[in-house]
């Protein structure tokens, strides 16, 4: 029996192209796929023949749905958080390579991408969106925190959108992307393939994309813009949730939806929450090394914790969907241990010198 790779890597023309291949499993990321990836990248880094690289997936459902983390709940479970904190180490080496990698790197995303996808796809310089696109960080709802460079990313979102994506895990589609600037551009699932060739082809990477762009549309939270604004940029948690109260408590516009968003963010895990609001507080002022670092700090404490496993084994294994967090409210959260997890740590993450 012939077992298909988990990422195919070739060069196309001038293209080094990257097809992430496990569709089965909505092509998430595994320590293996990350062992392939890297050193192919710096490969063609160095390489002149390799003007650019296009990372795709396989597939009509996603492009990367997140790190495999049923296999990291197995491995925690097992008492081996050793080897799930060795996939985060070198998946965090991988998306601080991508945010230097010295040529133009385009990732054509149609289909869910989440987590490991983002990881993959939001530090390059083109990120390109197809008819199928649909973006989140849910990391919140399994006891995790937006990883993977969520806290060089979000912060830095205009109208404090990527603060609203962490903390509530909300879903967007291509043209939300486009317009608060995750997908750079928005292509037609069905150009996707004359894109590629073209790409590969050679010629002037911004001049080949703009060729198939198209304009998406304001998107489905163009009339909350505002709202979303004042409310996320607050600055923490309690203030979030008081203007989220107040909006839903009077007769505005908003009340409906802070209603919804209210009753999903009490859903969610308290430490996570907390963590995410600390995150998207110094994210601003990092670099995406010394961000990849912070959460590989903060990954160690949540693999050695409570939340994440509860959190996986509610969605993903017993698929009750009802977690018990602990703490269990966020009053109980205590701020000192929050900030416990950001501390520095023996075995720090080390990254790759630029270049290299």
């Amino acid at each position: 029996m012939t077992t298909e790779p988990e990422v195919l890597l070739e060069v196309k023309g001038e293209a080094g192209v990257i097809t992430l291949n496990r569709p089965k499993a909505l092509n998430a990321l595994n320590l293996s796929m990350v062992r392939e990836i890297l050193p192919r990248l710096r490969q063609w880094a160095q390489d002149p023949a390799v003007t650019r690289v296009v990372i795709k997936a396989a597939g009509e459902k996603a492009f990367c749905a997140g790190g495999d983390v049923r296999s990291l709940y197995d491995l925690g479970r097992a008492g081996n958080t050793a080897e799930s904190l060795q996939f985060w180490r070198e998946e965090y080496v991988l998306n601080d390579y991508i945010g230097s990698f010295p040529k133009p790197y385009v990732a054509l995303i149609d289909g869910i991408c989440m987590g490991g996808g983002f990881g993959l796809s939001a530090h390059g310089a083109h990120r390109v969106a197809g008819d199928k696109y649909l973006f989140a960080m849910p990391e919140v709802n399994i006891g995790l925190f937006p990883d993977v460079g969520g806290t060089h990313v979000l912060p830095r979102l205009p109208g404090a959108f990527g603060v609203f994506l962490a903390l509530t895990g909300t879903r967007i589609r291509a043209a939300e992307a486009f317009a608060c600037g995750l997908a750079t551009d928005v292509v037609p699932s069905a150009a996707f393939p004359a894109l590629e060739e073209a790409l590969c082809a050679g010629g002037d990477v911004e001049r080949i994309i703009a060729d198939h762009r198209i304009e998406p549309g304001p998107g489905a939270f163009a009339d909350r813009a505002d709202f979303i604004a004042d409310a996320f940029g607050r600055g923490h948690l309690a203030g979030i949730l008081g203007a989220l109260q107040a909006a839903a408590e009077g007769e505005g516009p908003h009340a409906a939806f802070a209603t919804t968003l209210l009753t999903d963010i009490a859903g969610k895990s308290p430490t996570s929450l907390s963590i995410t609001m600390e995150q998207m507080r110094r994210g601003p002022d990092l670099e995406l090394g010394d961000c990849l670092k912070l959460e590989f700090r903060v990954v160690n404490r949540v693999a050695a914790g409570h939340d994440f496993y509860e959190g996986v084994r509610a969605v993903l294994v017993d698929r009750d969907n009802a977690p018990q967090w602990q703490p269990a409210t966020l009053a109980e959260v205590d701020p000192a241990v929050i900030a416990a997890h950001f501390d520095p740590i023996p075995d720090e993450l080390e990254l790759l010198a630029p270049g290299t």
